[in-house]
């Protein structure tokens, strides 16, 4: 038997399997994450989201009633009519608190209850490690989803998994619902991303081969 035969080999992870995959004599270890098994996000933990798209997002991920809470000196406020392709309003309740003191204490009690199963909040400054704890101990008390939207590096520690969301522009498609999903945090698991559509019809999130890949699209190969 030849030298190392009786090695197992080292995988890498793709969609379809395991395979080995060899690289000047180091084998490379390459994960790849179904998007089902992050999305729906976990119930009874905090997750957090930004970029261009996260509004979105969150609307999506509620699929259902939910709490909105937004601090009462930002501007824009969701609208029933802006929401309405991905929930219905009726089920949609918004909190305006005064500050980012107020509002994680409107989040904590709201994922402590339990009586909504997602609660969303817009953070104005990056958590502490201590208030992000406490989100995530609440959420766990109550069985409830928590998501908060931040800005591009306000990320907690305590964060079980953070997404990027962005809108994807394909110039042979007039579908605006096209996105990229990134989950580049994930305590629970691997890290990866998505190009996805949102079905109003059905209020699902639906996988697409990216934007390059299609057939007709530029940089697709014959």
């Amino acid at each position: 038997m030849g030298r190392g035969a009786d090695r197992a080999p080292f995988p890498t992870w793709t969609s379809r399997g395991a395979v080995a995959d060899r690289r000047r004599s180091s084998y490379v270890l390459v994960m790849r994450v179904e998007l089902h098994s992050v999305f729906p996000l976990r119930r009874a933990r905090v997750h957090e989201v930004y970029g261009p798209g996260a509004m979105s997002f969150a609307a999506m991920a509620a699929m259902g009633a939910c709490l909105w809470i937004r601090e009462s000196w930002l501007v824009d406020t969701p609208t029933p009519q802006g929401v309405l392709p991905f929930l219905d309003p009726a089920g949609l309740l918004m909190a305006r608190p005064k500050d980012q003191t107020d509002a994680l204490a409107v989040a904590e009690e709201a994922l402590k209850d339990g009586a909504l199963p997602f609660v969303m909040i817009e953070i104005t400054r990056a958590l502490n490690l201590r208030e992000g704890r406490r989100l995530q101990l609440a959420a766990k008390a109550g069985g409830t989803t928590g998501l908060c939207l931040i800005s591009e590096g306000m990320g907690s520690n305590a964060a079980e998994t953070r997404w990027h969301i962005a809108p994807v522009f394909d110039r042979h498609s007039e579908d605006s619902t096209l996105m990229r999903w990134e989950i580049n945090k994930n305590k629970s698991g691997t890290i990866g991303a998505w190009h996805v559509r949102w079905e109003p019809k059905t209020r699902r999130v639906h996988v697409v081969s990216p934007v390059g890949e299609r057939p007709g699209s530029a940089g697709t190969s014959s």
